[in-house]
């Protein structure tokens, strides 16, 4: 049976660790952007949500299992009791004594406090292991992993596979950075953000337009692009089709957005070479929109295919 107290204690750690992860979040967020901002928020309070949800019906179990262990004791007291007093033969005083034989031999079996922790650790290894199923399950059904069979499937047509990048807002730099990197380049997080940057602001009248405050609709002033600009380059702020298009242009290559749901997505079409290609995730992680990189397929991953395939 799993112990109440270990419970609560990890409660209490989960429950630190998304705080952290909550503040993480709410750091990444570029300052003045409010649709972001809202977003996170949004995200936050379903993260939080689930969390106690999750927190409250591992506590209902475990209540659950107790008043189970208390029923079946009671039920065999009570067959215990029945037993005796329901000797009409004259064997009561047999009986007794062999129920009082057993309890003795009961008493001097009782566990030791090594079988009882070997005992409490099978029943919190068990508890697990239930919980793991149940969140596979779960997690079959739900949109993130739907998602991501299909994006397999798509990128599985063109001998790809999934590369993960951090989901930190700068998924989408270091999503580029692993591909262009790999042929020949030596670029950073810090530089595919400046060079992004430095390239909008020399065709403001490209970008500008394209931009507006998520809350009132009104366009950019150039002040509030130059600020739009300068997060780009020196927060987290996470990138979108704007940053995408500046940075294909700032390094001269095609660029190819691949999604599960929609037509993929070029940007800078007139440059030749082999586009740099990444994967966008609606429901990646549980914290929203996200950018993966992607890698050639190889022997190893032949399983995979089969599995994918049927």
């Amino acid at each position: 049976m799993a112990d109440r107290d270990e419970i609560l204690a990890r409660h209490k750690t989960e429950k630190k660790d998304l705080q952290g992860e909550c503040l993480r979040l709410k750091h990444g967020v570029p300052k003045g952007d409010k649709k972001r901002k809202k977003e996170v928020t949004e995200q936050i309070a379903q993260l939080e949500a689930e969390q106690a949800a999750r927190h409250k019906q591992e506590l209902q179990e475990l209540d659950a299992s107790n008043d189970a262990e208390v029923d079946g004791t009671a039920e065999a007291l009570s067959k215990l009791s029945a037993a005796g007093a329901g000797d009409e033969d004259g064997e009561k005083d047999e009986n007794d004594e062999e129920l009082e034989g057993a309890s003795s031999q009961q008493q001097s079996k009782k566990p030791s406090r090594a079988q009882k922790r070997r005992d409490k650790k099978t029943a919190k290894d068990r508890e697990r292991d239930v919980r793991v199923k149940e969140a596979a399950i779960t997690n079959l059904q739900g949109p993130r992993h739907q998602e991501n069979l299909k994006l397999q499937a798509l990128l599985l047509q063109r001998g790809l596979k999934i590369h993960q990048i951090p989901s930190d807002g700068n998924c989408m730099y270091n999503a580029v950075k692993h591909q262009v990197n790999q042929r020949g380049h030596r670029e950073t997080n810090e530089s595919l953000r400046q060079k992004t940057a430095d390239l909008m602001r020399s065709k403001q009248d490209d970008f500008l337009p394209f931009l507006t405050h998520p809350e009132t609709g009104d366009p950019y002033t150039p002040e509030k692009f130059e600020q739009y600009c300068e997060e780009v380059a020196t927060t987290t702020a996470w990138g979108g089709h704007l940053e995408l298009r500046a940075m294909s242009e700032a390094l001269s290559m095609p660029m190819e957005v691949v999604q599960a749901e929609g037509p993929k997505v070029t940007v800078g079409e007139e440059y030749s070479g082999t586009p740099v290609t990444l994967v966008y995730h609606r429901h990646a992680l549980g914290l929203g929109e996200h950018y993966n990189s992607v890698q050639e397929r190889g022997p190893d991953d032949e399983d995979d295919k089969d599995n994918l395939e049927s």
